[in-house]
């Protein structure tokens, strides 16, 4: 049995959200991170490798949707799941996201913490697991 938790970075400025998300997803046993701006979040991501970034877009120092454009340029970030978790609604902001790759969209006020741990286990078991290669 395998003891590697998968990792959470929640990067969002508001310290109730983060405590209330990081406790869902601690209790759901997930290693969370969190970052409380853009610039510490791609920080974070560079240190803390997370299998999913919820990811706000009204932060200081650099919104959400220049961290995710940065993310995207970035090799290492291409392939990182990102939810954006916000209360931005309209369908402009949706579908701007979506065309920077994001891999989902959640607006905040819709979801209790339960739905979205929900939303993020149903995208990470959808993620193919890489083939084991031969160890020698």
């Amino acid at each position: 049995m395998s003891t590697i938790k998968t990792k959470v970075a929640i990067i969002e400025d508001d310290i109730a959200i983060v405590q209330m998300y990081r406790t869902k997803f601690e209790t759901e046993g997930y290693d969370v991170s969190t970052a409380p701006d853009g610039v510490s979040g791609l920080e974070l991501i560079e240190s803390f490798e997370p299998d999913i970034v919820l990811l706000d877009l009204m932060m200081p120092n650099m919104n959400g949707l220049d961290m995710l454009s940065r993310l995207r340029s970035q090799p290492n970030g291409r392939d990182a799941k990102v939810v954006v978790l916000t209360n931005m609604g309209d369908t402009e902001t949706a579908t701007k996201v979506f065309k920077m790759a994001a891999d989902d969209y959640i607006v905040k006020a819709e979801m209790t913490p339960k739905q979205v741990a929900e939303r993020v286990k149903t995208l990470l078991d959808k993620t193919p697991t890489p083939p084991s290669g031969p160890t020698s």
